[in-house]
């Protein structure tokens, strides 16, 4: 089973999902809801830097674990989602269920060349 220990959880974080909203002309604009805000613990796992469109990008790939919430759930639709850390921005890739316990759900992120 799963253990969370006081002050592991010291980071607050947005969680937030796409939406699309139409401008006072009609035209489709993208834009993100916030769902959530709870608190969390941020890892990072792995970083890499890319070469893109002649410019060098790097990405860090995190573990951002927060406690059990029913919206994050399902991977398809998390991995739509975006988790926000003062100014720094975490697109969602994956969310594991840890133990399938319903106590922490791990979020796989990344940021950096994607995070626009």
């Amino acid at each position: 089973m799963s253990v969370l220990s006081a002050g592991q959880l010291n980071c607050r974080v947005t969680i937030k999902s796409p939406n699309t909203a139409l401008d006072p002309y009609g035209a489709l604009v993208p834009g993100w809801n916030t769902l959530m805000t709870v608190w969390a613990s941020i890892e990072p796992l792995t970083g890499r830097e890319l070469q893109s469109a002649l410019q060098l990008a790097s990405v860090v790939t995190h573990q951002i674990t927060v406690r059990y919430h029913p919206t994050l759930v399902d991977t398809r639709r998390v991995a739509t989602f975006r988790a926000i850390y003062k100014e720094r921005i975490f697109n969602i890739h994956a969310a594991l269920n840890e133990d399938e316990s319903n106590v922490l759900i791990t979020l796989l992120a990344s940021e950096g060349l994607e995070a626009n």
